[in-house]
């Protein structure tokens, strides 16, 4: 038998180990799929943190826990006086215990029924000014960025507001309205904007003019469909760092302003009031309390959030995803 046909039986039998597959559609299209999600992948990262995780049930208890506990049992208002009835005065200064759990002010409220109100109070007001912030920043910082027309305005318009001190302006805003929640929510978004504003604007222009952009402007594809659709979402992980880290510098402000005496009043139970308060007894080693337990619950406020956002902006990076 000849070479020639030794290779022609030997590709019979090879052949024979083999069956055609028939054409499907459906398989054609399984095989070009990708499981792969945005939000799913940064889920699956962000769970990995065990710190972010735990923290995050801290925060979820805590927020939980302000908006339930003036309707649990036994429970004093933040704003009563409450007095001895054996002599008529005020129970000044009393040291935590089984009445008093974090003991009471200099003139016999409840500090730990003011610790929740002002926490409550202060979270409220952080919120309130984080969601003014994340919305009216990112529009304008977003139309800043991206329309060339309006750049020089803008910036002109961003350089005198922010060269104004802001601690100046807040002052001014606190003296001409009466203090009350409402001028502080004011003062607070008259510039908190500005910093969210500057740093889209300037992460818009970076990427403005990549391929994808041109493409989508070629095609006449309306500016506002490019800045969700191909802008922001790029800058998804950054945003969330800002957005995060605005919550506790809006707390950081609220003391601030109630430290130098242009909060809220002192009859609005707050983080700020209360830690102003407890500065002054602080020199007392036996009053010393009425600073720390204020200073605890704002110190795991901000930790946490600080913490939340870098986690979640590490996950929401695409270049973590795998």
């Amino acid at each position: 038998m000849s070479q020639k046909e030794q290779q022609v039986i030997q590709a019979i039998e090879d052949e024979a180990l083999f069956t055609f597959a028939e054409y499907d559609p459906e398989a054609a299209e399984r095989v070009g799929y990708s499981d792969y999600s945005y939000w799913g992948s940064t889920l699956k990262i962000f769970l990995k943190n065990k710190t972010a995780i735990f923290l995050l049930a801290l925060m979820a208890s805590l927020i939980l826990f302000t908006t339930i506990q003036p309707y649990l049992p036994n429970q004093k208002s933040p704003t009563k006086i409450h007095v001895d009835p054996a002599t008529g005065h005020p129970l000044r200064n009393q040291k935590p215990s089984n009445e008093y759990w974090f003991g009471t002010n200099v003139i016999g409220q409840d500090l730990w029924a003011r610790i929740w109100s002002g926490t409550r109070t202060s979270l409220l007001i952080a919120i309130i000014v984080g969601i003014w912030e994340v919305g009216f920043g990112i529009f304008i910082g977003a139309v800043w960025g991206y329309v060339r027309q309006i750049d020089a305005f803008m910036t002109e318009a961003y350089n005198v507001i922010n060269n104004v001190p802001t601690t100046i302006l807040l002052m001014l805003l606190a003296y001409i309205l009466r203090p009350s929640f409402r001028t502080m929510v004011i003062a607070m978004c008259a510039t908190g904007w500005l910093g969210m504003a500057r740093f889209v604007r300037n992460q818009i222009v970076i990427i403005r003019d990549r391929e994808y952009n041109l493409a989508s402007r070629c095609l006449g594809t309306p500016t506002s469909r490019i800045i969700t659709k191909n802008l922001l979402p790029y800058l998804v992980s950054v945003i969330v760092m800002r957005i995060a880290l605005s919550i506790p510098g809006t707390i950081g402000w609220e003391v601030f302003l109630t430290y130098i005496g242009l909060g809220l009043p002192i009859d609005t139970p707050s983080l700020g009031n209360l830690l102003n308060e407890g500065r002054q007894v602080m020199m007392a080693p036996a009053l010393r309390y009425q600073l720390v337990f204020p200073a605890v619950v704002l110190s795991v406020i901000t930790i946490s959030f600080y913490v939340l956002g870098n986690a979640f902006a590490d996950a929401s990076d695409p270049r973590n995803h795998y």
